[in-house]
């Protein structure tokens, strides 16, 4: 098929419980609290174009990405306390209540989280596939965004 040599965008949606608090914030955040996180991965490629080949037709199987999510992104951070490391001395790291609890160098915020799974993502990826936009949603009225173009 002739527009198998363009460029797609192929998305995949996630969701993950999470719990953080941010240090020093000036406001609620500052408490130990929970969110549903909804994560948004697009890749950039071209679809496959092998015919006989189990995954003719594809940028990627879902199924792989899916695996990809998890393994870098979703079995870190579903159902973990994150905090920064400057906080590890509040937390009793021998009760089993804290025993998903995960130190960061750098504030737990959306954004942090965001290009944290942006980096994990960027080095699990299949050659050919580019990270093209992560989405990244705390509330069903706040995320942030990352686009491959700066943008």
């Amino acid at each position: 098929m002739a527009s198998q040599a363009q460029k797609v965008r192929v998305t995949k949606r996630f969701t993950f419980e999470m719990a953080h608090a941010l240090r020093c914030h000036d406001g609620l955040c500052a408490h130990i609290h929970g969110h549903s996180y909804v994560l948004d991965v697009t890749l950039l490629g071209t679809p496959m174009d092998e015919p006989g080949h189990p995954k003719d037709g594809m940028v990627i199987d879902f199924a792989d990405l899916k695996a990809i999510v998890k393994r870098t992104v979703i079995d870190r951070y579903d159902h973990a306390l994150v905090m920064h490391e400057r906080d590890r001395g509040s937390v009793d790291a021998g009760d089993p209540l804290f025993g998903r609890t995960l130190f960061t160098p750098w504030q737990p915020t959306c954004e942090n989280l965001l290009l944290d799974g942006v980096e994990r993502l960027q080095a699990a990826l299949p050659v050919g596939v580019v990270l093209d936009t992560v989405r990244l949603q705390e509330t069903a009225t706040s995320w942030s965004e990352w686009r491959s173009d700066g943008r």
